[in-house]
């Protein structure tokens, strides 16, 4: 990141790109932006008080599966995520802005029938809502439909309905739907053109909770969490695209850019994913070192199992960490200033400091299997608030109860390409300038080893 971490308002524009060539696998790229804002450079308290509290309401859903639905469904969304886009659904096309999510599975819309949705939010001045009979490509599934495995079963001549429930009183339900998504195609000359492909989504018809908080409302959400029953799943199973998804996210400018594809430059070292019981994204962290000093940490304590080790998860803002690994970071993070006093504010540990954080504190490097490193450096942890003052952006994870869990969130993914290759179950990343978006898409062509390149992609915000 560039110094300091910038979160900024968020709304911005989908574009899925594919190849020209006759049965090529498509790509495709949504820019995004964020929810959280800032002024003048620096966090206001409403905010960085609001990056926990968001943390804290996406972590609490986990775990509550009241639908599962194969390809084409989906099970619950279960936090709000930071980043959105816009998407086109329908015959003629309608816009409808959505959160895109690596910590999720679904992907849902609200519905013209949606009783007490909010009509407007902060983040949009106006909801649209999806309305099938003005869809003349519209088509409801229903319970006989191989797509539906409701629970419990639903009458065979019946709509195929689906219901989410959270711990934190949040439901949402409604009834899934078949529609065209609308995106553009690429051509080798860089030119676009408009295409579509038929997808199945679910139309809400209720929300309440959390999802129907009008501070933080948008139109729906798209999940890519780790999942088989995703919008990606979909389009990888009609031979749309590789089952590849990868983000770049801008902490300097706001917001950043989304791929589907295979990316082939810059180059990605990756290691393996980890088969747990969530959707997030579990991987094999070995060690931790402050300034190149490898922490000295019980033996265990980044041990892996189905529902303890280290998770990738871009909804997630911060990062949490056993108790024992963040009292030793915070240590060897602050050894060199015993003149710094430290100060809780928003649960916080925060403090006033003069001239540059980056010529003054370490370079933090998280060691993943495979020889997998994360640099996270002093501009990316220590988060301004005002007039000199920064907040060490790291965070007990017992205090958030997830005692045994290190969530790594946006704070140290954004400024790379992080890229989740789903066929080969791998999770890697790399340094890279989100402002300009020169990540290059390729194509692949079904059915053979050549690779046919779509160019570079240019989405500055």
């Amino acid at each position: 990141m560039a110094a300091p971490l910038l979160l900024s308002t968020i709304i911005s524009a989908l574009m899925v790109v594919a190849s020209s060539t006759r049965g090529t696998m498509a790509n495709g790229v949504f820019q995004v932006r964020r929810k959280f804002h800032i002024v003048d450079g620096v966090y206001k308290g409403s905010d960085i008080g609001a990056l926990q509290t968001h943390d804290g309401n996406r972590h609490r859903r986990r775990n509550l599966m009241a639908a599962e639905l194969p390809l084409g469904g989906f099970s619950i969304p279960y936090g709000t995520g930071l980043y959105y886009t816009d998407i086109g659904i329908g015959t003629p096309a309608v816009k409808y802005y959505v959160q895109v999510d690596t910590g999720s599975e679904a992907f849902w819309v609200n519905g013209i029938s949606c009783k007490q949705c909010p009509h407007e939010s902060d983040i949009l001045r106006k909801l649209t809502f999806y309305d099938p009979r003005s869809s003349v490509s519209s088509k409801e599934v229903k319970c006989d439909d191989t797509i539906c495995t409701s629970r419990p079963p639903c009458n065979m001549t019946l709509r195929c309905p689906y219901i989410a429930a959270y711990s934190d009183g949040g439901l949402t339900m409604g009834i899934l739907f078949t529609d065209l998504l609308h995106y553009h195609q690429l051509y080798g000359n860089g030119q676009t053109q408009p295409t579509s492909t038929s997808v199945t989504f679910g139309c809400g018809l209720q929300q309440t909770g959390s999802l129907n908080n009008s501070e933080l409302a948008i139109d729906g959400i798209i999940g890519f969490g780790n999942s088989n029953q995703t919008l990606l799943s979909q389009l990888a199973a009609a031979g749309k695209t590789k089952k590849i998804f990868s983000h770049c996210l801008d902490s300097t400018n706001g917001g950043g850019i989304f791929a589907i594809g295979e990316v082939v430059e810059p180059k990605v070292k990756t290691t393996p994913i980890v088969k747990n019981n969530e959707v997030y994204y579990l991987v094999n962290l070995k060690s931790i070192d402050v300034a190149g000093t490898t922490l000295q940490l019980p033996a265990n304590i980044f041990e892996t199992t189905k529902t303890k080790g280290t998770f990738i998860d871009s909804g997630t803002t911060l990062v949490y960490l056993p108790e024992i690994v963040y009292s030793e970071l915070i240590l060897a993070v602050f050894a060199k200033h015993p003149d710094i006093t430290l100060g809780a504010m928003y649960n916080f540990e925060c403090f006033h400091f003069l001239g540059s954080v980056d010529d003054k504190f370490p370079k933090i490097t998280f060691n993943f299997e495979n020889d997998l490193t994360l640099d996270v450096y002093p501009y990316d942890y220590l988060l301004e608030y005002e007039g000199n003052q920064y907040c060490f952006g790291f965070q007990d994870a017992g205090k958030q109860g997830h005692k045994d869990k290190i969530l790594l969130g946006d704070m140290v993914i954004s400024n790379k390409v992080v890229v989740y290759d789903m066929e080969k179950q791998a999770i890697g990343w790399t340094e890279h300038n989100c402002k300009f978006q020169l990540v290059q898409i390729l194509s692949i062509k079904c059915g053979s080893e050549g690779l046919s390149p779509l160019g570079r992609m240019h989405g500055g915000l």
